[in-house]
């Protein structure tokens, strides 16, 4: 770590609780790896003061900052500028102070999740096979929109509250399809990509029942839960040969384009730094 300057840059995470978020470990990894003079701290926010504390940013003299739960949805409507992703997404995770002050709302979590997919399961995209997402939460929406921007024509979407993924699915409109809970194992068949946006499985959790046996054996599955990073889910799926994906990875790559506009360094995603989050994961 390198002592700051007067002239340090800085970005932070609100978030409440927010002892939780991996995010200051994860900048801070990069913020010494490439000796930036800047730092980034977590900021504890309660709900009800998000927006006082988002029109602080520029006043403080910060560049931006991330969003994590409860803030993400209600951020939306206390920037200037949401982009395009975050207004279909429904949700802000990143925040840049423009240079009058303003804040722009953006959301890596669909760019995370693509480029996780593109670095771990190459050649995950099979022309002409749905996709079938388990969940209806922001990370479902997230993950929704960017496997139909990626070209994915067909999405199976399957929720344990039925009336939440209908409303998914209205919202993204074509290409989007609602599978009852109790149909949720042959909703599998002829599918290309199976992702688990739940918290089921996590540790402290319920388990995610689901039986593979209707899944190709090459489709690819992804667990967006990374504790623990092999999951049931992804034990049982690599167990019957198929290509798995934990959910670290898109947590490192979603950070990415903050850290570039914040610190004016590209950073990337290294086993390096993948061994450096998962120490404090076990920790």
């Amino acid at each position: 770590m390198i002592a700051l300057s007067g002239k340090a840059r800085l970005a932070g995470v609100m978030g409440w609780p927010v002892a939780h978020s991996r995010s200051p470990r994860l900048h801070g990894y990069w913020l010494a790896h490439h000796r930036i003079d800047g730092a980034y701290v977590p900021m504890a926010v309660r709900p009800e003061r998000i927006g006082e504390a988002l029109r602080a940013l520029p006043v403080l003299g910060f560049k931006g900052a991330n969003l994590t739960l409860p803030h993400k949805e209600s951020a939306l409507s206390h920037v200037d500028t949401p982009s395009p992703t975050a207004r279909r997404i429904g949700a802000v995770n990143t925040i840049m102070v423009g240079p009058h002050g303003e804040l722009l709302g953006d959301n890596t979590d669909a760019f995370g999740f693509i480029e996780h997919m593109n670095a771990s399961a190459p050649n995950w995209r099979q022309a002409g096979r749905p996709a079938v997402v388990i969940g209806a939460g922001g990370a479902a929406r997230a993950v929704s929109v960017a496997l139909l921007d990626a070209g994915v024509t067909e999405l199976r979407l399957i929720n344990r509250t039925e009336a939440r993924a209908v409303a998914l699915a209205e919202a993204l409109g074509p290409g989007l399809s609602v599978v009852p809970w109790h149909k949720r194992h042959t909703a599998l068949e002829g599918a290309g990509l199976l992702v688990n946006t739940t918290s089921l499985g996590m540790a402290g959790h319920e388990p995610l029942e689901l039986e593979l046996n209707a899944l190709p054996r090459d489709a690819v599955v992804d667990d967006l839960v990374y504790a623990p990073l092999e999951t049931a889910l992804l034990k049982a799926a690599r167990a019957r040969g198929h290509r798995t994906v934990d959910g670290l990875g898109m947590l490192l790559h979603q950070a990415r384009p903050g850290f570039e506009a914040w610190f004016g360094v590209a950073p990337t995603v290294t086993a390096e730094l993948r061994t450096f989050v998962l120490q404090d994961l076990a920790g």
